[in-house]
């Protein structure tokens, strides 16, 4: 089972409430065999890297999918710890020096240890790819969730509550009452629409109409169709529009889906922080066999004929058929394909407007500060196990287009004041230049803006598919009948 507290979530459409209290940080995964030999015979090995600072949740999932359908696996870190930039920092002290920060944190900020801050502001689809990866592998059974409060949408200098249904879209103060018709309606449309089956259709053809075209059928006005594409189909620019409708009405779907599992919003947040996740599947992988060295330099990746066949460290070469690393490590595999602003801020208060909520998600739709891309809030707190009492950690990101990136979020930071710490990052987006067909490196990409874990699946099921040449089936990822936990299947 997966634990949510307040909830349970399961495989079924209707989970039944329970009430769990949450545990305590489980310890780190022991590193296996640090002080054996680390020589794999090629044949049998599938060494995956993790060099960071750069995007590591995917080849945590991964390495832990292979473990279980029986690759050797070896997984090296240069950190001390799991998950790299998908990581949960703490104690306070180390996020203050990680930031460059040389005065120690308040009093008011409490012990340092109370604090788990992400790097990377992520919340799951209660429906979506990663829980059904999570339910799959029972990796559920390391982590507890407790469902997000709370999902909104900015318009107009004004947060409001993002309507998803037929009742929330009647009561809703961000459309007029005609308004409110039409996108009942449309509600109505997509929740009835099944690309099997043409009757629901009516007269939209799901491969050729565009959303722009369906957006036009219903009458829709352009807040309407802002906070639709951006709040509910959770897409960064308007590029969609003129794209097949049926990708658009799918994500809406998936947004409803996820809403009606637990109602406040359709978000699921880790207790204690993302780190949680990555961990959870390193311990997946362990347990099927899988080698973990951490504090581990890579120095070399060691070719012939063009194919990778080991990893040199320290003056030993672990022997591999394949290698799966983030863009940090070969530079001449990838391109620069943008850059993302994140600013994590601490605060005494939850955001204004927000029903006092412990944790939101907050949307503002390129269109409403004359921008390209979105911008996202995330906000978590005390609540999750991730601040000190009383403190919430608010994450602001979204895509840099100008040569002042904290100018360009100045209208979310306006919505989170008063501040008590601010810290900025400024990341560099890399995608891998080749498919790694011929020299099998698998190259995962750098975290989007996204506030949700759809993109980054969807590269971990593009990674599978050309390592494997099968297309990623969720099958694959269940454990096997009397594993060392000696479980049967029920």
């Amino acid at each position: 089972m997966v634990r949510v507290v307040s909830c349970r979530l399961a495989p079924s459409p209707a989970p039944s409430p329970r009430l769990l209290h949450p545990h305590p940080p489980l310890p780190p995964i022991p590193p296996c065999c640090l002080t054996e030999p680390w020589f794999f015979p090629p044949c049998v090995a599938v060494a995956l890297l993790h060099v960071c600072p750069a995007c590591v949740f995917q080849e945590c999932i991964l390495s832990g999918i292979l473990s279980v359908n029986g690759k050797k696996v070896l997984h090296m870190d240069r950190n001390p710890y799991y998950g790299g930039e998908s990581s949960s920092i703490t104690p306070l002290e180390e996020l203050y020096k990680r930031f460059g920060i040389s005065d120690a944190p308040p009093q008011s900020m409490a012990r340092g240890r109370d604090w788990n801050v992400d790097l990377i502001p992520k919340f799951l689809m209660a429906n979506g790819q990663l829980v059904k990866m999570l339910l799959y592998t029972e990796v559920t059974r390391y982590l507890d969730f407790k469902v997000v409060e709370g999902s909104f949408v900015y318009k107009g200098g004004k947060i409001y509550k993002v309507p998803s249904t037929e009742t929330e879209a009647l009561g809703s103060n961000l459309m007029g009452m005609f308004e409110k018709r039409r996108f009942r309606k449309f509600l109505v449309f997509v929740a009835s629409f099944d690309e099997n089956d043409p009757k629901t259709f009516q007269g939209v053809d799901p491969v050729t109409t565009t959303m722009r075209m369906v957006y036009k059928t219903f009458d829709l006005g352009q807040d309407v169709i802002d906070f639709t594409g951006h709040a509910l189909a959770l897409y960064r620019t308007d590029e969609y529009l003129d794209q097949p409708c049926l990708e658009t009405i799918s994500r809406i779907k998936l947004y409803s889906e996820s809403l009606a599992r637990y109602g406040k919003s359709p978000y699921l947040y880790p207790l204690y922080g993302l780190g949680e996740l990555p961990q959870g599947f390193a311990r997946l992988s362990a347990i099927y066999g899988g080698t973990y060295m951490l504090n581990k330099p890579v120095d070399e990746l060691v070719f012939e004929n063009g194919r990778v066949v080991g990893v040199r460290s320290e003056g030993e070469v672990a022997r591999c058929k394949q290698l799966i690393c983030d863009p940090s490590y070969v530079a001449e595999r990838v391109q620069k394909a943008g850059q993302v602003i994140r600013v994590i801020c601490i605060l005494s208060h939850p955001i204004r407007h927000t029903n006092d909520a412990n944790s939101c998600q907050i949307i503002i739709p390129q269109n409403q500060v004359n921008r390209k891309s979105d911008i996202y809030v995330c906000l978590i707190s005390y609540a999750h196990n991730v601040a000190a009492q009383g403190k919430y950690i608010a994450i602001v990101s979204t895509t840099v287009e100008t040569a002042e990136p904290e100018r360009e979020i100045e209208p979310a930071l306006e919505l989170l004041e008063p501040v008590d710490q601010k810290f900025v990052a400024i990341s560099d987006l890399y995608e891998p230049v080749e498919d790694g067909t011929e020299s099998q490196v698998f190259v995962s990409r750098s975290y989007d803006a996204t506030t949700h874990f759809e993109t980054t699946c969807n590269d971990i099921k593009d990674i599978y598919k050309r390592m494997s040449g099968t297309d990623f089936d969720f099958e694959n990822m269940k454990r096997k009948q009397n594993d060392v936990f000696g479980e049967d299947e029920q």
